[in-house]
């Protein structure tokens, strides 16, 4: 199993990711694609101090310690979506011959499933929570890094719509449709929610940009 952490070099990840091993990735690359959106965030929000911004401060300070918290909370995804590959490989590999062992092997890899689907699901709520808070800031930031704070929205959609590939692919293998149906509507309303947040900090950005 590969162990990757933002402790490594990007050359380190990306070599992995490109390696004929089957983690890091997709699920990785999406928490690793999230992270860097909270990253382009943070940046604004520390660019975005001094006596020119005093009234924004507090607002600026909640944000910085929210992208931090979002950044951790991504890496812990990224190993927990290799985790859960190594879950599901693992009940792949189960016996199969009798009766009893069918019945094990089919529950622990839908069980598997389950976790595979929940890890990307997380995700997805960070990248609603990181693009939220990139909307609080698009108004009172910095505008000479507002282009910055317009990449961190848009590599937090792309997270989300990376992260729900991981979701539908899972899904494909769900039994319980009622479960499935269950996860499906959820998906939709965070991307919608997300689809939404990402538009309107992006017309924002780009009003911005263009009365400078």
């Amino acid at each position: 199993m590969s162990e990757l952490s933002w402790n490594q070099s990007i050359g380190h990840f990306l070599k992995e990711a490109a390696s004929a091993a089957p983690t890091p990735g997709g699920g990785s690359v999406s928490a690793l694609a999230a992270a860097l959106g909270a990253a382009m965030t943070s940046m604004t929000a520390n660019l975005s101090q001094g006596e020119k911004y005093t009234q924004f401060r507090e607002q600026m300070v909640q944000v910085i310690s929210s992208m931090e918290r979002l950044s951790t909370h991504c890496e812990e995804l990224m190993a927990a979506d290799i985790q859960s590959f190594e879950q599901y490989m693992t009940a792949l590999r189960l016996p199969k011959e009798t009766d009893e062992e069918k019945r094990y092997r089919t529950h622990s890899l839908q069980t598997a499933v389950i976790a595979a689907i929940e890890v990307p699901m997380r995700l997805l709520e960070v990248c609603r929570d990181g693009l939220s808070q990139a909307y609080n800031i698009v108004e009172i930031s910095n505008k000479n890094v507002i282009s910055d704070l317009g990449i961190g929205a848009i590599l937090l959609e792309a997270a989300a719509q990376s992260a729900l590939l991981t979701i539908d692919i899972n899904l494909a293998s769900l039994k319980d449709l009622d479960v499935k149906q269950s996860y499906e509507a959820k998906t939709a309303t965070i991307l919608r929610e997300i689809g939404q947040i990402k538009e309107q900090t992006l017309l924002t950005v780009r009003s911005r940009i263009a009365s400078s």
